[in-house]
């Protein structure tokens, strides 16, 4: 990510909360992220309500829609993330990307990744990072399931109590 150029740290665990707090607000499904150069390029099912007259109408359409997120914007997203801390806005909503983003991106911390892929549906992802290591550089590929992300989630604060702790 260029935001982090000279950087000795790449955020992602706060890049992709804020990116998921995005999605939360658009009400995204079955959502494809891809690093580009310059940001990111995200891509998912939109379900918007429609008026029906008659019980045989269609009540909603489902649309594809696609974001361009440069840097500028990420760094944008995040203050906002920032800024509902404290509020009780992220406790009271239900479990989404904001939260799995969040720990996906903990884990990628971890990685060190040059370049990332995550292709979600139904609540479990795909995750495709490039990472560079002694024998050069290479694809990792991992899946976390619903149940991976919420054991995830729960493992959070304990994780942060040792980080902070240390």
């Amino acid at each position: 990510m260029r935001i982090y150029d000279g950087s000795p740290r790449q955020d992602f665990e706060e890049v992709f909360r804020s990116i998921g707090a995005f999605l939360d607000s658009q009400n995204m499904k079955d959502v494809l992220l891809v690093e580009v150069p310059d940001g990111f390029v995200v891509q998912g099912l939109v379900t918007q309500q429609t008026d029906a007259n008659t019980w045989t109408d269609v009540v909603a359409t489902v649309s594809k829609e696609t974001y361009s997120f440069l840097d500028d914007d990420i760094a944008k997203f995040m203050e906002e993330c920032v800024g509902r801390r404290g509020t009780g806005a992220i406790a009271a909503m239900s479990p989404g990307y904001e939260r799995a983003m969040r720990v996906l991106g903990r884990w990628m911390d971890t990685q060190k990744p040059k370049d990332v892929f995550i292709l979600e549906q139904g609540g479990s992802y795909v995750v495709r990072l490039l990472v560079a290591g002694q024998a050069g550089v290479s694809h990792l590929l991992a899946e976390f399931t619903h149940d991976d992300i919420d054991q995830m989630v729960v493992q959070g604060p304990a994780y942060r109590a040792k980080v902070i702790g240390a």
